[in-house]
């Protein structure tokens, strides 16, 4: 008999976690013959790697050494849509090849594995988030990127972390109330800077909510020279402590425009092969995950970012014309991403002090 008892969402999000943590990442022994082939089969399949700045050093140096791109998702979604190449290979989570997939609609887009996912999106279910919309029809609703193509169909606007402050400040200057989701942290950071009526949902990263503002104290005395560099997803108390809060792109420049030459990095470690090629010399120190009541599953690192591995790469690429392929494609409803692209072509189209 099939059980009629609802799952919240984090039972979903521990059940999924328990699938990633199942299997940690470690280098290949192979890792050169991997890489040679992977290579081989991109010309092949006229295809190209957009690899996000979580994943492993591995994948972004093999985006890097076959012309693709390595950054946040919007750009990896952009680069994709104005590459000639037909095919996308999307190394992140689900939701980055999602918003690929509808911004190049006539792409084939695959990812190493569809099993990666994002708390984020895990946590604001589809149906559940309409129904919030519902409850509140006088609010704009604007959701961050990390969300699933039928969430980003249900809002009025897509941000994200780089352009949310611009974009919330916009709406209240004329007068609009928010529905935020799904990042309660970020939403809290950009309500507190824009002044603006915002209403949250109760969503949050589970890396970025790890970090303690004691530990970052107690590691900034060992290093009084550093500085510390947070993403608005972290907690308040994390945030109050940085000399920079921002997207992964503004926290790699900031290593560039800062004087420290040390930094604690609060955010997914991954983004350290980034951070060194643009300030090579300079000290990174992951921010603690540690703390009286901490209950870190990924100790600043995302899991399922953790997922996209050379092997499955490979793999998919492999058989890309076969069940491999076809398992590993991303699929977006053509009506639904009609949908989706309305708020998405919004945050395209704005333009900071509009």
């Amino acid at each position: 008999m099939t059980s009629s008892i609802k799952k919240t969402p984090q039972q979903v999000v521990n059940e999924y976690l328990d699938v990633a943590l199942a299997t940690p990442h470690q280098v290949p022994a192979n890792t050169d013959s991997l890489i040679e082939s992977i290579k081989t089969l991109l010309r092949k399949h006229n295809a190209v790697l957009a690899a996000h700045y979580y994943t492993s050093p591995e994948i972004q140096a093999l985006a890097e050494e076959t012309g693709g791109c390595v950054s946040d998702s919007l750009e990896m979604a952009r680069f994709g849509k104005d590459h000639p190449a037909q095919t996308l290979v999307v190394a992140g989570v689900k939701f980055m090849g999602e918003t690929s997939k509808i911004l190049s609609p006539e792409k084939r887009v695959v990812m190493p594995t569809l099993e990666a996912t994002c708390s984020l999106d895990l946590g604001c279910p589809a149906d559940e988030f309409a129904a919030f919309c519902d409850a509140h029809p006088d609010r704009t609703v604007v959701v961050y990127a990390n969300t699933s193509a039928a969430v980003k169909a249900r809002a009025d606007w897509v941000v994200t972390s780089s352009i949310a402050l611009d974009v919330v400040d916009y709406l209240d200057r004329q007068g609009k109330k928010i529905l935020w989701a799904p990042d309660k942290y970020l939403g809290s950071y950009v309500a507190s800077k824009t002044g603006a009526d915002v209403l949250l949902w109760d969503g949050s990263c589970i890396v970025h909510e790890e970090f303690k503002a004691r530990g970052i104290l107690d590691l900034k005395a060992l290093h009084p020279e550093a500085a510390v560099l947070v993403h608005p997803e972290s907690p308040e108390p994390v945030v109050a402590l940085a000399d920079a809060v921002g997207s992964t792109s503004q926290l790699i420049e900031a290593t560039r425009q800062l004087p420290n030459p040390t930094f604690i990095v609060a955010t997914d470690q991954g983004i350290f092969y980034k951070m060194q090629q643009a300030s090579p010399g300079k000290q990174l120190l992951i921010a603690p995950t540690g703390g009286s009541g901490a209950t870190c599953r990924s100790c600043a690192n995302c899991p399922w970012m953790a997922m996209n591995e050379l092997e499955n790469l490979e793999a998919v690429l492999r058989d890309i014309d076969g069940e491999r392929g076809r398992a590993c494609e991303v699929i977006v409803e053509p009506e639904l991403a009609v949908k989706a692209m309305i708020p998405l072509q919004r945050m395209l189209d704005f333009k900071k002090g509009q």
